[in-house]
């Protein structure tokens, strides 16, 4: 049985950190840190259970199962493929796809070009050299470890690494007193703020790309690839923590200047500090590479799915589909899709979680099989509800009772229902097992 050697294990991590590490990731840590100011490190703890434990569970859960579809099946036949098409579209071409374009336009590209140039034609240009080289660079699959473990994501990391250097070597200042968001339970808010990413859901849809790279290297036992799985996704996850401490020091000595609109302000005033106007550059050629190399992966990953579910259909033809629609809604319907997208990904998000933790735990109920329906459909009806909510569409009634529950101002209260539900479940598993006997 050959085994993954661990040069090839180190590339295969590179390439599954380029794939999490996109401009969300870049820009969310350093803007913590000045906000945190002299709370950074809990709050960076926070930050680090969920926008690195839960990716790295979610790929974990991923290669044990042997896909999304198959974990979500565990709670109806029907409700796995279904929950499976909407995490896909959700974080793919209806949301995240698109946004990897236009996020390095709006905070890299743009600031550079003159005043009298087109927007949006600027926009257009660039999104179609965008996808064309992200569609080139997607078209095998099986070849990301060569094309983002070796190149790219190496150049990425070396930059970000350049930044925090000359910030060690040139401190930008002293960490100032917490604003008051994070004066007061900062761990709880580095917790919120990691969770905000999401970044659970490309984990549950970028599994199928990791397998298919360790089958290429020559590896087929199930057994070695879920194992390969789950060390890459933990070296991947240890990449990830590494550059977040990183980038939220670089936000902390930032604490004490005024607090940026964003994190891409809190980034640009570091870089162009440390580095002068060149550092724009610096920081153009950075949010490149951290959106091309998730662009990729989301598109490798949304094809493979989709192409097992249409025979007719491979999976040339769907990356070919799926980066031109990406291209347009760059373009011409983002804000459109986001006012959907957003919506639901906040829906089905703590369904997501709740079917990686109980993934997790499988094997000590597996023959209960009321856990799985109980606990996720709990959970959607409730993050359903508070999403409405949000949207100003309440249900006399079912708000106020959700108003009611601990975590309900943090839109949390999920995770009470969830552990209830969990709880309920296992307990009407033991006593109908007996009767199930006889």
């Amino acid at each position: 049985m050959k085994k993954c050697s661990k040069k090839n294990l180190i590339l295969l991590s590179l390439t599954l950190f380029s794939m999490f590490f996109g401009a969300g990731n870049l820009i969310f840590p350093p803007f913590l840190g000045q906000n945190a100011g002299t709370q950074s490190l809990p709050a960076l703890i926070g930050f680090l259970i969920t926008a690195v434990g839960f990716p790295v569970l979610g790929i974990a859960v991923v290669s044990r199962f042997n896909g999304l579809d198959v974990l979500a099946q565990k709670v109806h036949a029907g409700f796995g493929l279904f929950f499976a098409v909407l995490i896909y579209l959700s974080i793919g071409p209806l949301l995240a796809t698109p946004r990897t374009a236009t996020l390095p336009f709006e905070m890299a590209i743009l600031p550079l070009l003159p005043e009298s140039t087109s927007p949006q034609l600027s926009l257009l240009l660039f999104t179609s050299i965008f996808f064309l080289i992200a569609w080139l660079l997607s078209r095998n699959p099986s070849k990301l470890i060569d094309r983002l473990g070796k190149l790219l994501t190496p150049t990425l990391l070396v930059l970000i690494v350049t930044v925090f250097a000359a910030a060690l070597m040139h401190p930008l200042g002293q960490p100032a007193l917490p604003q008051p968001d994070y004066a007061s339970g900062p761990l709880i808010k580095g917790f919120l703020e990691g969770y905000l990413t999401m970044d659970a859901l490309a984990a549950l849809n970028f599994g199928i790309v990791v397998s298919l790279n360790i089958r290429a290297l020559g590896i087929d036992d199930d057994q070695e690839v879920m194992s390969t799985s789950m060390k890459a996704g933990c070296l991947a996850g240890l990449i990830l923590a590494v550059i977040y401490i990183m980038l939220t020091l670089l936000g902390t000595s930032l604490s004490g200047m005024p607090i940026g609109a964003n994190g891409a302000q809190t980034l640009t005033l570091a870089v162009t500090s440390l580095f002068g106007e060149s550092g724009r550059w610096v920081m153009a050629l950075i949010f490149l590479l951290a959106c091309m190399t998730t662009c990729v992966g989301l598109l490798t990953s949304c094809s493979e799915f989709f192409s097992s579910l249409t025979p007719k259909i491979n999976y040339s033809q769907w990356l070919l589909f799926l980066t031109l629609f990406a291209l347009g809604v760059s373009n011409f319907g983002l804000s459109a899709i986001l006012s959907i997208s957003v919506p639901v990904l906040n829906m089905i998000y703590p369904m997501a979680l709740v079917l990686i933790l109980l993934g997790l735990g499988d094997p000590l109920y597996r023959d209960n099989r009321l856990i799985y329906p109980l606990t996720v459909f709990s959970t959607g009806v409730v993050s359903v509800l508070t999403e409405l909510d949000t949207l100003g569409l309440r249900i006399p009634g079912l708000t106020q009772l959700l108003e009611n529950l601990p975590l309900a101002s943090q839109s949390l209260s999920w995770i009470c229902v969830a552990i209830a539900m969990f709880g309920l479940s296992l307990i009407l598993g033991r006593r109908k097992r007996p009767t199930q006997t006889h």
